[in-house]
């Protein structure tokens, strides 16, 4: 299949609308629609309703496979044009808003090459690992003791830990339960929390848990701590977060800790292969 009619069909399933598809692609809506026949004309099956847009079976089976097939794509493209290209002493490291610990700083800074790092959500940074966007890439989340986190399926980016962390409840100051030595997560759960991507999201307190509950008291779309600590200090609601980075009561149970995992691709050289390896990576030899 044509990655170029694949990635079409995604946008046009994502807008539900080829006018909207076409301008994002920058394409006119005769185009797109040509490029959706064409599509459809290559497999032999309609792949999609006109009125409203929407996939057919086929259509939403074919939307499983999309994403990463188009990410590999772009991931060979990358790997190629990197490959062919004089090599240049930089490194481009994407994170999530929590998975810069001081261990992950310091590599980076012993690199002594020109370091670009910026922030993304947690699935986006193994994203943009995958697809050459970035030569490493850390996350963060919480999971059992020495368990790997969950992550998407992002082709041959794997990963290794580089942190555990102890996991705080932060409450406001006078909370009745400040003063204890230790909180089970579970007898919060009537509380209302902070949602924010610089904090354990409320809907994995409710996977790790097993109930319900844990409504959200207040939305922070940033991913400025010292924002996130603020907002709990004045009372808009709980937040769990790495002992590293806060004081607060400890969790106690369930038995989870903060980890974080340091992403990289197994064929990577250079600065990229340099930093991993000072992290305790050991990819295998370079090809």
């Amino acid at each position: 299949m044509d990655p170029h009619l694949l990635r079409t069909f995604v946008t046009v399933v994502r807008w539900r609308s080829f006018s909207a598809a076409a301008e994002e692609l920058g394409y006119t809506q005769s185009a797109v629609s040509q490029q959706i026949a064409a599509l459809e004309a290559d497999l032999g099956l309609a792949l999609l309703r006109r009125r409203p847009v929407a996939p057919t079976p086929a259509g939403e089976r074919l939307l499983e496979h999309a994403a990463p097939l188009l990410l590999r794509h772009q991931a060979a493209r990358a790997d190629v044009l990197r490959a062919a290209a004089d090599p240049v002493e930089r490194l481009t490291v994407v994170a999530s808003p929590l998975a810069c610990t001081p261990a992950v700083a310091r590599s980076l800074a012993q690199a002594r090459l020109s370091v670009t790092l910026s922030t993304a959500g947690r699935e986006r940074v193994a994203e943009q690992v995958a697809s050459g966007a970035a030569d490493l890439g850390f996350v963060d989340g919480i999971a059992a003791p020495s368990d790997p986190l969950r992550l998407p399926d992002v082709g041959a980016a794997t990963g290794i830990g580089v942190a555990e962390d102890g996991l705080v409840v932060v409450l406001p100051a006078g909370h009745p339960l400040s003063g204890r030595r230790g909180l089970a997560l579970a007898d919060l759960a009537d509380a209302l929390w902070l949602q924010a991507p610089a904090a354990v999201p409320v809907e994995r307190l409710r996977e790790v848990t097993g109930v319900g509950g844990f409504r959200i008291g207040f939305r922070y779309d940033g991913d400025d701590l010292h924002t996130v600590l603020n907002l709990a200090a004045a009372g808009h609601g709980l937040t769990l977060l790495p002992s590293s980075v806060t004081a607060g009561v400890p969790l106690t149970a369930p038995r989870v800790v903060h980890r974080v995992e340091m992403l990289c691709d197994p064929l990577a050289t250079g600065p990229a292969r340099a930093v991993a390896e000072r992290l305790g990576w050991s990819p295998g030899p370079t090809p």
